[in-house]
């Protein structure tokens, strides 16, 4: 039986929608509202949050906020990597997706030896860098410093000394420049991206998985075939964007994008996933609770949450 931590980290300032940062508080009530004792059982840690840069002017146009980003990393990837050395499966419930960049840092950190897989549940690819972000939020880039990539071949925007030095800052934390293969990455319900984003999936053959596959197929054979293809990685990490959800569902993020997966179908794939044991961190993302009615998409993460956790302590 694993021993789960549950890390909170209230941030949203990698988001450009305000709110996220009230996602986890959000999926709590659900908690209540359910009438579960959930959050009751396990040890958790709440990580200390920039929000109040919120309310400061922008200095970098091409990677808002970053020099609170950069905290964040330092702050998450230090929490995550004490869970796992001390053999905890981390449970991470954050406000926006940038965040997921200090997660990975974290267990690598933790793991340096090993060969890190990503399943990135979510609508869209998270590729960008300061270089061709079409918004300059930082939630739009996550993978892009996990992979420690530029992609100046698609370069849009010429860069300041300030933001350059910030975002290498980002993609070297914790000393390690590349923490994942960008072969590694596998994309599920992947369908609003940029082509600046496309060329660097097509340029390492990055694994996408449509909405439209999972539906065919189901999510047993989808968690199988994901499986063989991340056979070589020795721990794998789920990302899961609530944005990855149908805007039918969706409405309580910051983000919504139609054609995207039924609750059920997001349930049940996690599911599928968290019974391999390779599965070393769990994240949930991007819940805001300010855009939603009757705080459903909190309440769709709390019994995604609750599933996964409860097949992880069977495990």
């Amino acid at each position: 039986m694993k021993n789960i931590k549950l890390i909170e980290v209230p941030s949203e300032i990698g988001a450009g929608t305000r709110g996220a940062s009230l996602g986890i508080d959000a999926i709590k009530i659900a908690g209540l509202d359910f009438m579960s004792n959930f959050f009751v059982h396990f040890p958790s840690q709440k990580i200390e949050n920039e929000n109040n840069i919120l309310f400061e002017p922008i200095q970098t146009p091409y990677a808002k906020r970053i020099h609170g980003v950069v905290s964040m990393y330092e702050r998450i990837s230090k929490a995550v990597c004490d869970s796992i050395k001390d053999n905890f499966f981390p449970v991470i419930l954050s406000g926006d997706h940038s965040n997921a960049g200090g997660t990975i840092t974290g267990i690598k950190l933790a793991k340096p030896k090993s060969k890190l897989g990503v399943i990135w549940i979510d609508a869209h690819a998270d590729l960008h860098t300061p270089y061709t972000t079409p918004s300059g939020n930082l939630h739009g880039m996550p993978l892009a410093t996990a992979i420690a990539e530029d992609n100046l071949e698609c370069k849009v925007h010429e860069i300041d000394e300030k933001t350059l030095k910030l975002w290498n800052q980002l993609k070297t934390i914790g000393k390690i420049k590349q923490k994942v293969l960008p072969e590694d990455i596998v994309f599920i319900s992947l369908r609003d991206f940029e082509k600046e984003e496309k060329h660097l999936i097509e340029k390492y053959g990055m694994k996408v998985i449509t909405t439209n596959e999972v539906r065919r197929n189901g999510a047993e054979n989808v968690c199988r075939k994901v499986l063989r293809y991340l056979s070589d990685c020795t721990d794998i990490y789920i990302s899961f964007d609530v944005d990855s959800l149908d805007s039918s569902i969706s409405k309580g993020t910051g983000t919504p994008v139609s054609n995207g997966l039924k609750e059920r179908e997001a349930e049940d794939l996690i599911s599928k996933f968290m019974q391999n044991r390779k599965v070393c961190c769990f994240e949930i993302t991007e819940v805001n609770p300010t855009l939603d009615k009757e705080n459903m998409m909190a309440e769709i993460a709390f019994n995604i949450l609750q599933r996964s956790v409860n097949i992880l302590m069977m495990n």
